[in-house]
C-alpha cells in the first residue's frame, strides 16, 4: 500500500475523474487535474463539475494555464490536451507525478461511427502521448480506463479478462483495445506497471447525460418518450459511481501482486440487469411512467454486458455494494437537484 502520492488525473471534468479526484484529495493525496473541457455533452456540466472542486470557470477556460483550486490545497487543474506534444512532456517536468490515473478518452460508442478522428486523437494519439511522458519522466505506475466494450457482442458471460477480445464492433471498443496493447509494451519495454480498468456501464450523480440513465432520468420527468433500443432485449451491467471510485483508489493505493507490470481487469457491478427493469427502477424513483418508443438495435451496441470481477476482488479487495434501487434514487435526487427541481 502506498503512501500520500501526486496523482495525475486525466479527464478531471469528467464523471468518472471528477468523483476519483474529490475522493482523492479527501484522502490526502495531491492531485494534478487536466481535461480538454471538449464539448461533445453539455460543457456547463463539465465546468459545474470542476466548481464543486474548486476550479472556477473563469479560470479553468484558458488553455495549459495552471489554475489553484479554491477548495483544497492538493488539487491543480490546466485545461490541456493529451494529444498536445508540447505542453504535456512540460506538466510532467514542471511536476513529479508519482502515478498517472488516465480517464480521459473521447467516449461514446455510436459517436465513434460519425467522427473517427477524434477518436484517434484523444483515445490512441494521446495515450501514447502519455506512455512517452512517463517513460521520459520515469514515472513508473499508469492506472487507465478501458471498457467492457473491448469484448464485442459476445455470448460467452460472464466476461472474463482471459477471452479473446480481437472483435471489437466499434471504433471506440478498437481505440481502448489500441491501449491495452500500448500498455503491454510499454510494460515489457520500460518496466512501467501499467493496470487496465474494463469499466462496465458506470451512472450516479454528476454522470453523463448522453449515456441512459440520464437520459431516461431526463425524457421522463419532462413528459418526453424514451427510446428503448433492441426492443428493450438488452442487459447491462450497471455500475454505481460510489463503487468504481473504491476500486480505482484501491488499484491506485496498491501495486499488483508478484510483481508484475502488467494487469488487466474487469470493474462493474457482475449483476447485469435489463434494460426494461432499470426503466422501471427509474419509473418508481420518480413516481412516473415512461413512455417508450421501441427502437431496433444500433450500430455498434452490444446485446449483454457482464463483468466477472473476481480478480479484482482477489488482487486488490475490490467489492462493489450498491443496489441498482439504492443507486437510481440517488442519482434522481441528485438530477432534482442539480436542475432545481421540486421534489
Amino acid at each position: 500500500m502506498r503512501s500520500f502520492q501526486t496523482i495525475l488525473v486525466t479527464g478531471i471534468a469528467g464523471f468518472i475523474g471528477f468523483h476519483l479526484a474529490k475522493r482523492l484529495l479527501e484522502d490526502g493525496h495531491r492531485v494534478i487535474g487536466i481535461d480538454n473541457l471538449n464539448t461533445y455533452y453539455d460543457v456547463d456540466l463539465k465546468y459545474a463539475r470542476l466548481q464543486q472542486l474548486g476550479v472556477s470557470k473563469n479560470n479553468s477556460e484558458f488553455y495549459n494555464r495552471e489554475v489553484k483550486s479554491d477548495t483544497y490545497e492538493a488539487l491543480v487543474f490546466y485545461q490541456l490536451k493529451l494529444e498536445d506534444r508540447a505542453n504535456l512532456p512540460k506538466l510532467f517536468l514542471n511536476h513529479k507525478i508519482d502515478v498517472v490515473c488516465n480517464l480521459a478518452a473521447q467516449a461514446g460508442v455510436r459517436y465513434s461511427i460519425e467522427n473517427p478522428d477524434v477518436y484517434v486523437d484523444t483515445n490512441v494519439t494521446g495515450f501514447l502521448n502519455i506512455l512517452e511522458c512517463m517513460r521520459h519522466h520515469h514515472v513508473q505506475k499508469l492506472v487507465y480506463a478501458s471498457s467492457s466494450s473491448v469484448y464485442g457482442n459476445t455470448d460467452q458471460v460472464p466476461f472474463s479478462v482471459d477471452q479473446n477480445v480481437d472483435h471489437p464492433i466499434s471504433l471506440y471498443a478498437a481505440t481502448k483495445k489500441s491501449n491495452e496493447l500500448f500498455a503491454h509494451t510499454y510494460s515489457h519495454l520500460f518496466g512501467i506497471q501499467t493496470i487496465g480498468l474494463r469499466f462496465f456501464t458506470v451512472y450516479g450523480p454528476w454522470g453523463r447525460p448522453d449515456m441512459a440513465a440520464y437520459l431516461f432520468i431526463d425524457a421522463i420527468t419532462k413528459d418526453k418518450p424514451i427510446q428503448v433500443f433492441n426492443n428493450g432485449e438488452l442487459s447491462r451491467d450497471f455500475t454505481y459511481i460510489d463503487d468504481i471510485v473504491d476500486g480505482v483508489e484501491k488499484v491506485i493505493k496498491t501495486d499488483l501482486p508478484d510483481d508484475r507490470k502488467y494487469g488487466i481487469y474487469n470493474i462493474g457491478n457482475s449483476t447485469p440487469v435489463n434494460l426494461l427493469n432499470f426503466i422501471e427502477e427509474i419509473e418508481n424513483s420518480l413516481g412516473k411512467t415512461a413512455q417508450k418508443i421501441m427502437m431496433p438495435m444500433q450500430p455498434g451496441d452490444v446485446n449483454q454486458t457482464w463483468a466477472d470481477v473476481s480478480n479484482l476482488e482477489n488482487d486488490f479487495g475490490y467489492k462493489p455494494a450498491t443496489t441498482i434501487s439504492t443507486g437510481i434514487s440517488r442519482f434522481v435526487a441528485w438530477y432534482k437537484e442539480y436542475h432545481d427541481i421540486d421534489q
